[in-house]
């Protein structure tokens, strides 16, 4: 995610931070390679000079200039612009606590609209709402079926017209008067897309907004479209004033110039962003947290939360009594993997993490889940005895083992010397600190 906008941002400011002095010409050239990247990740070429305008005059300041560490200061600056930049602070929805609250969702077709709807509905559902969703998307067919498919897979009821090609605006109403009469918290309309905005689609909403009176208006666009989402984003807000953004597809993007430009363009908040195709991969989006990745610091508020909503404090606590006690086994390191593996890929977990941005980045595409996927076949392959009791494999069961995971007895030799290692190392951490235990020890990467 924006890898490659943190990686030319991250170098200069590195270099700045070397320096126990700062010369107005040494900022001047900064800010020049900082404007270059900021042009190249395709944000938009009126933020980028607002944004380079109020860091050089605060970094020219004698607070900067005199400071005994000016490059880290310079980083401050660019961080607190950065996250100014995109918002300040997180916008939640606007819901009614104690009335029906209404949804629209608009945008273009293929920017993930429909699936989006899905998301949200499965967000605001764990958050305990009772939702409907409603499709006002009748041009294409497919997108009826689509988003009964999604309210199957996450329980949540979709009010759909039989046929398609009818009146979007009789459905809204219905729609909005279904959700009234049986006592829904929250209605979402899926409405039509287009491959390019134009006149019909416009029309079309604002009679569909009009039918409704939504209390959101949120527009799905695609992240990686860069500079265009933004043009697309400024077209919807004369139309139908959008109320809020949901960037797709950010996992993808690696430049950022519609999360860094979209606010300062629109005056839209950004309020959630996609961060993969399942329906549990919608974050809230937070701007700090987003300038603190791009600039290499982590994001660790993210990550507790990912982990909050991943693991029970029950099976935590669980867990750690089995360290202390030393009956932590394979069972228990292969359960743990998988809990991981439903927080996201290991190089997204390792860009939350301060300092572990560039182990990330040196890692080849996918080399971390691959090698836990490999992991996973190992234990997968032993028997439930070998799985709860490592010290039982002996040298004819690694070649079985090895030979039912696709991998080799040596994989299998390391996987089981880390595993005893750092066993006895969370052992003695949990035992000597009552800290969480690493994974780091164990895996074979």
């Amino acid at each position: 995610m924006l890898s490659s906008l943190s990686e030319k941002l991250e170098g200069v400011l590195d270099r700045l931070k070397g320096r126990g002095v700062l010369t107005e010409h040494n900022i001047t050239d900064a800010l020049r390679e900082v404007r270059l990247a900021l042009l190249e990740a395709d944000v938009h070429f009126s933020v980028v000079k607002t944004f380079i305008d109020r860091v050089r005059e605060q970094c020219l300041g004698a607070g900067v200039m005199e400071s005994l560490s000016p490059g880290q200061q310079v980083v401050k600056i660019v961080h607190r612009e950065l996250t100014d930049l995109m918002g300040k602070r997180n916008v939640a929805l606007d819901l009614r606590p104690d009335d029906l609250s209404a949804v629209l969702m608009v945008g273009l077709q293929g920017s993930g609209k429909t699936t989006t709807v899905g998301k949200l509905a499965r967000r605001l559902k764990a958050d305990g709402k009772r939702v409907l969703m409603v499709a006002c998307d009748l041009q294409r067919p497919a997108a009826i079926q689509q988003l009964i498919t999604l309210g199957e897979r996450i329980d949540v009821k979709v009010l759909a017209p039989r046929e398609s090609g009818g009146d979007p605006v009789a459905a809204a109403r219905e729609g909005l008067a279904h959700a009234r009469a049986n006592r829904y918290d929250v209605v979402l309309f899926d409405t039509a897309g287009r491959l390019h905005v134009d006149d019909a689609l416009m029309a079309q909403l604002v009679q569909v907004k009009g039918a409704v009176q939504p209390h959101e208006v949120l527009l799905v666009a695609d992240a990686m479209t860069g500079q265009e989402a933004v043009n697309i984003a400024e077209r919807f807000h004369q139309a139908l004033t959008v109320t809020g953004i949901i960037l797709t597809k950010l996992e993808g993007d690696a430049r950022g110039g519609a999360v860094l430009s979209m606010r300062q363009v629109t005056g839209c908040p950004v309020k959630f962003v996609g961060m993969g195709e399942k329906l549990d991969a919608l974050e809230a989006f937070h701007p700090e947290r987003m300038a603190s990745r791009i600039l290499g610091m982590g994001d660790v508020l993210s990550l507790i939360e990912k982990a909050e909503a991943t693991i029970s404090r029950k099976e935590a606590e669980q867990v750690a009594d089995k360290v202390k006690k030393g009956g932590f086994t394979l069972e228990d390191f292969r359960d743990q993997l998988r809990q991981i593996k439903k927080m996201g890929s290991i190089t997204d977990l390792l860009g939350m993490i301060p300092g572990a941005g560039k182990l990330a980045k040196s890692l080849p595409a996918a080399m971390p889940d691959k090698e836990l996927g490999r992991v996973e076949a190992i234990i997968n392959s032993m028997t439930v005895q070998e799985r709860r009791n490592h010290t039982i494999i002996n040298g004819s069961r690694r070649k079985r083992i090895a030979a039912g995971s696709g991998t080799s007895v040596q994989d299998v030799n390391r996987l089981l010397k880390n595993f005893a290692q750092g066993r006895k190392m969370m052992k003695q951490v949990a035992g000597a600190k009552g800290k969480p235990y690493k994974l780091r020890n164990m895996l074979p990467f």
